[in-house]
């Protein structure tokens, strides 16, 4: 999945009728085998899906649904009786699979288009699909293990070779044509005792032979979402000069390494959401707002610690800093800022998204156990809450809302006027007075509580716990609203929101009409939009089935 939750959503209108149409269903196939692993090229670039359980593997063609292969992993490789983990790297046609119940972690890679043995191994010990880095440009995988870096051949196994003087799992690179790469280190949650000594890094490397031209630290905490799989850092090379953006911004000489500026801080904000039992993998994103830029003016949120939050003003291209606000006290969590005009716009509190991959063992009747395993995205209100502004020229405070002080789901800006949402109502505000234009309450949307609002054209999309609404920028006045039941967002393209129910159940909205066709799963289903929008996979028990969402 990539990020597609937060939607822009167009005018909605359910009828209770409509309500009741089903999804039309392209294709369903029946497998041999239950399916306990599941993913699908919604992209379409190969045009292929996969489902498994611990001991069979099937491969269809999402055109058509036909199976490709359908293997035992002892027919594939005879090491294999039982698999803890599948991990597909789409890109480069292999899959790999893990037993780690021999004492010993046996690995073995397949293709995935015909479901061959490519190369097994037993050498790269405590692997998850985070020690993992596919590098395209030289078809290879970058391996992390516990003692050193491993360049490894894709389709073969061979070790290129390993450095010791790169620590932890590789994140973000930049390949440059010189056959050098610029990459950041990182630890993935859950995986801290692996890597003893591990320090922030940034290096350039040779790949050729994996020689360190230079190293240096970086501030921060460098991370991947834990599901869909987004980068929360954005690494560049610009010239002679190496941009990091994380937590602020870190420039550094491409040629020497040497840190030419900084304008970052450390923020870990795990402790903002509690941690989900049985969470294996977990993260909390949007946290803290993102750097903005305007013209050679750089604005970046200073969350040194948890009592003590700034504003800062940089110039972009020296690093000078210009002012630094005064203190926004007690802030957890500072989702978004935005530069309007003169106008620096603070959300304090509200959404935050979440992510978790979770295990726990179920018992069957027979007495036998299985192991269950939910991937779980929800949006989270964090307290306190509040709107502020400040000004651009010295940083001072301007304003400050009190009427947000018991609730915000988010707030966007349009023009001169900034919209937010109290879960209740809604908001339209003056950013440069910061007082209100227009205030809607909600309770005749007929979709409860509000979790988040977005722009929509001329519109103001509020996303509720049973449903959607739509609302006028101009005056506020509710346009249409569709209802549903209980269910949170699941994924979403520009023209198709896919929302789910806590049991499963799914509901396509057709963003262009707001009509929705539905589709009732068994719990604990597994369901994947395209990215066109257009068709959605469910994976349930034994079946797979493709539907559209039109």
């Amino acid at each position: 999945m990539h990020f597609r939750h937060l939607l822009l959503l167009s005018a909605c209108a359910s009828l209770p009728a409509f309500a009741q149409e089903e999804m039309p269903t392209e294709w369903t196939t029946r497998l041999d085998h239950k399916i306990q692993y599941t993913g699908t090229d919604v992209v379409d670039k190969i045009g292929m899906g996969y489902a498994a359980s611990d001991k069979e593997m099937t491969v269809f063609e999402n055109g058509t649904g036909k199976v490709v292969w359908t293997k035992a992993f002892k027919e594939i490789a005879p090491n294999l009786r039982k698999i803890d983990e599948l991990v597909p790297f789409w890109e480069s046609d292999c899959v790999f699979l893990f037993d780690r119940k021999l004492g010993k972690d046996q690995i073995a890679v397949i293709g995935l288009k015909d479901g061959k043995l490519l190369w097994t191994s037993e050498k790269y010990q405590d692997l998850t699909e985070d020690n993992i880095m596919y590098l395209r440009e030289r078809e290879a995988f970058a391996v992390s293990t516990k003692s050193a870096l491993h360049f490894v051949k894709a389709r073969t196994g061979e070790e290129l070779w390993s450095t010791d003087k790169f620590k932890g799992v590789v994140g973000q690179y930049v390949f440059m044509p010189d056959g050098h790469v610029v990459m950041v280190n990182f630890i993935p949650d859950g995986l801290g005792a692996l890597f003893s000594g591990f320090k922030n890094q940034i290096a350039k490397v040779d790949l050729n032979n994996g020689d360190i031209v230079w190293e240096a630290t970086y501030v921060g905490r460098a991370e991947r979402k834990v599901l869909t799989r987004e980068w929360l850092f954005d690494l560049n090379v610009d010239g002679d000069r190496v941009y990091l953006r994380m937590n602020g911004i870190q420039v550094y000489d491409y040629k020497t390494g040497q840190q030419l500026w900084s304008a970052a801080f450390d923020f870990t904000p795990d402790r903002v959401v509690g941690r989900p039992a049985g969470a294996k993998r977990w993260g909390v994103y949007g946290a803290v707002a993102d750097p903005v830029v305007v013209g050679d003016d750089l604005y970046v949120l200073d969350c040194q610690n948890r009592k003590s939050q700034y504003i800062k003003k940089y110039d972009r291209k020296s690093g000078k800093l210009i002012w630094t606000s005064p203190e926004i006290p007690e802030a957890k969590a500072i989702p978004n800022m935005y530069v309007v005009d003169d106008r620096i716009v603070l959300q304090i509190g509200g959404q935050v998204e979440t992510q978790a991959y979770i295990q726990r063992t179920q018992r069957n009747a027979d007495g036998s156990t299985t192991v269950v395993t939910e991937k779980r995205i929800a949006y989270v209100n964090v307290k306190p809450y509040g709107v502020k502004a400040f000004n651009t020229t010295d940083g001072a405070m301007v304003w400050e809302s009190e009427r947000f002080r018991k609730g915000v789901t988010n707030v966007f800006p349009d023009k001169d006027r900034l919209y937010v949402c109290s879960g209740k109502a809604l908001y339209c505000m003056d950013t440069k007075a910061g007082t209100d234009v227009y205030e809607v309450p909600l309770g005749d949307d007929n979709i409860g509580n509000a979790e988040i609002i977005l722009p929509y054209q001329d519109k103001v999309a509020v996303v509720g716990e049973k449903g959607v609404s739509t609302h006028t920028l101009a005056d506020g006045r509710l346009v249409t609203s569709g209802k549903y039941k209980s269910a949170h967002l699941n994924e979403r393209n520009e023209d198709i929101v896919l929302l789910e129910t806590d049991g499963a159940d799914i509901a396509a909205f057709d963003l262009a009409t707001c009509k929705f066709l539905q589709y009732n799963a068994r719990r604990e289903s597994v369901s994947e939009l395209t990215d066109d929008g257009k068709y959605v996979y469910v994976f349930e028990k034994k079946d797979v089935s493709k539907l559209r969402t039109h």
